[in-house]
């Protein structure tokens, strides 16, 4: 029980940092409220829970052992969060919050949410490294495996409806046209930077 709570102390800690997913949640909430903002976090915590899994399998010793695998995948996840960095600064030019606001759907939202998680490498290495510690190679492992990796998913859920319900009481003060730009320059200058900091990343 312990090792469980290590465990979720330290997913919280992980899933609490600033990124990507966090950053979406975020501008998703203040755009259009903490119902706006569900189906988003659903995608991220739908690409984490495929994560976990990837990691238990030959794919992510692919990932660790090919450079060339790994650059690939970064550099698409690179380029798809500075195409969204893009996209959000140049559409801050006509964003208005407002109710008659037309929205992205919710498909779109879990999309993006999840394409964002998914297309990120570096989780699959946090999982490898970080579930082993806390598995009993006494007892069954895809049980184990299976409720860390929920256990994770659902965390995500927490914290970022959190995010969602922190950045919604910000929605009054950027109704405005100016606010409203403000928050699109914003989430797509982090964007372009998360983009820029994976692609980098070795």
């Amino acid at each position: 029980m312990e090792d469980y709570i290590l465990f979720v102390a330290i997913a919280s800690a992980t899933i609490a940092s600033p990124g990507p997913g966090v950053v979406l949640t975020i501008t998703n909430s203040i755009k259009d409220g903490f119902r706006g903002a569900i189906s988003g976090i659903i995608g991220v915590a739908t690409a984490m829970l495929c994560i976990a899994i990837i990691s238990a399998t030959s794919l992510a010793a692919i990932l660790s052992t090919s450079a060339l695998a790994f650059t690939i995948l970064k550099c698409i996840g690179a380029a798809y969060l500075i195409y969204l960095g893009i996209k959000m600064w140049r559409s801050s030019s006509s964003s208005n919050i407002s109710p008659n606001r037309i929205t992205k759907s919710n498909k779109k939202k879990f999309i993006e949410g999840f394409l964002i998680t998914l297309l990120n490498p570096k989780p699959i290495f946090f999982f490898m490294a970080l579930f082993p510690q806390f598995i009993n190679p006494n007892q069954a492992y895809i049980f184990q495996f299976l409720s860390l990796a929920i256990t994770f998913s659902v965390l995500v859920v927490i914290i970022h409806s959190s995010y969602a319900l922190f950045a919604k009481s910000a929605r009054a003060k950027l109704s405005t046209p100016k606010g409203s730009q403000i928050l699109s320059k914003a989430s797509g200058a982090f964007y372009m930077l998360f983009g820029a900091g994976l692609a980098t990343a070795k």
